[in-house]
């Protein structure tokens, strides 16, 4: 099974620890920004294996913040990392990864819910869309204040088959707090029930993977996280969310 797949196809040279970056570059979670960091690696490492098989793919990471994540990502083997970062504090800490993984990493200071992600992947990585998803995964733990708008972004490229869904049906594996999940994979009939699930259980498969305890995280967020996968769906209009992955 993809979720149970050890990472060990690349190892990063020794670095300081994640605890140790935020200490050294003076880093703090903005609440205004919705941050909350991942420090513990067993974590990050089990969200990556929720994308499934990373050996030489194209990843784009969404804020990726002290890099936790991203430190994970590179270790499943993926040959190609984008990460889109807005907080200019964040940077220092990932050029040292970047340096540590060459050729393998790119950074971009940037608004994921502006930046244009086809225009960071190469164009023969495309699929069709009833073909098999194209070598690219979109992977990233979401602030909570752009979780829904981007998911709504995300869906309406589905829709057109634009943006990082001109390739063919690019796979998510995503973190949202746990009313966002609740509402992505909530049935018929469920108090949950929004348009928000209707559109994203038309457009895409959901899987609820895992719950993250908000102990998990610093500084704590007041309710829990979800893992979640979405997929597009190959026929019709339909896509796969996943709490922690989201692929086609």
């Amino acid at each position: 099974m993809a979720a149970t797949q050890k990472l060990a196809c690349f190892r990063l040279p020794p670095l300081p620890t994640i605890k140790e970056i935020i200490k050294l570059y003076n880093l703090r979670a903005e609440k205004q920004l919705s941050q909350n960091f991942l420090l513990d690696m067993r974590l990050t490492d089990k969200i990556v294996r929720q994308a499934g098989n990373l050996k030489d793919a194209h990843v784009c990471e969404v804020g990726p913040g002290p890099g936790g994540l991203t430190r994970s990502i590179l270790k499943a083997g993926a040959a190609d990392v984008l990460v889109v970062e807005k907080d200019t504090r964040f940077i220092p800490g990932l050029q040292l990864l970047s340096e540590a993984a060459p050729g393998k990493m790119r950074i971009a200071h940037g608004d994921i819910l502006t930046y244009r992600l086809e225009r960071g992947f190469p164009a023969h990585i495309a699929q069709t869309w009833e073909d098999v998803p194209p070598n690219l995964h979109i992977i990233g733990n979401l602030p909570f204040s752009v979780s829904t708008p981007l998911i709504i972004k995300w869906l309406e490229q589905m829709s057109n088959r634009t943006g990082c869904f001109m390739f063919g049906r690019t796979r998510l594996t995503l973190t949202f707090q746990k009313e966002v999940a609740e509402r992505l994979t909530a049935s018929t009939g469920s108090r949950q029930r929004s348009r928000l699930s209707v559109m994203a259980q038309y457009l895409c498969t959901v899987k609820n993977c895992f719950t993250i305890p908000g102990c998990a995280f610093v500084p704590k967020p007041n309710p829990e996280c979800f893992g979640m996968k979405k997929r597009r769906k190959e026929s019709g209009m339909n896509c796969a969310f996943s709490w922690i992955k989201w692929h086609g």
